[in-house]
């Protein structure tokens, strides 16, 4: 387990820290992303920035890195851990690929906010939950067409999506990771949510910066 640990930490970190949104702006526009609205490198400000192709690769790509994690998770645990617990083994690797996201080393550890890349690595983890999960996210922002809301509402209402569709043992430690990437998810909106109760966030769609 501790072997497996070590290996799949700095992995999943590097993984999830890939900086996709800054890296597809820079190569294909020639511009940093984080001069852009919110200073985001995710998807929704990419969005923002006028590519509408980058901002569903960015999401594409955040996706990706996470069930890249999750997967990697798995693996190391069964080579390297088949006593432990897969699920937590999956657990470790979701939380430390989100945390690479949102503090990538690459960018002085500011990154986005977790929501495609928790998404990903919820899909592969805890795939029903993370379905139901991005569900509830496009009704809220359908209604709201606010997309900070609709992932602030999606990330407190996953782990108990996880609950009702988990099957068999539920490990303390993996039901912990999606409370703890749940707050992480919310603590990263801090700024929207102050914007959001002074009436100020932008609407999906808006010209104006949020």
């Amino acid at each position: 387990m501790l072997l497996a640990s070590l290996i799949l930490v700095p992995a999943a970190y590097l993984l999830g820290s890939i900086p996709s949104g800054y890296l597809l702006m820079r190569l294909f526009r020639h511009q940093d992303i984080r001069s852009f609205g919110s200073g985001n490198i995710g998807a929704t400000n990419v969005l923002r920035s006028g590519g509408k192709g980058l901002a569903a690769v960015t999401f594409l790509v955040d996706v990706l890195k996470g069930c890249a994690a999750v997967w990697l998770g798995a693996l190391l645990g069964r080579w390297l851990a088949p006593d432990a617990s897969l699920f937590n083994m999956e657990a470790l690797a979701a939380l430390f690929a989100v945390l690479g996201n949102m503090f990538p080393v690459w960018l002085g550890f500011k990154g986005g906010k977790g929501v495609s890349t928790g998404f990903g690595v919820f899909l592969v983890a805890s795939p029903w939950a993370a379905l139901a999960a991005i569900s509830l996210f496009i009704v809220v922002l359908f209604f709201s067409r606010y997309v900070s809301l609709a992932s602030i509402l999606a990330a407190i209402a996953f782990p108990f999506f996880a609950w009702f569709f988990a099957h068999g043992d539920r490990p303390v430690f993996f039901i912990a990771v999606q409370g703890v990437v749940a707050l992480l998810i919310i603590a990263r909106h801090h700024q929207n949510i102050r914007r959001l109760l002074a009436g100020t966030e932008s609407r999906f769609g808006a010209k104006k910066t949020a």
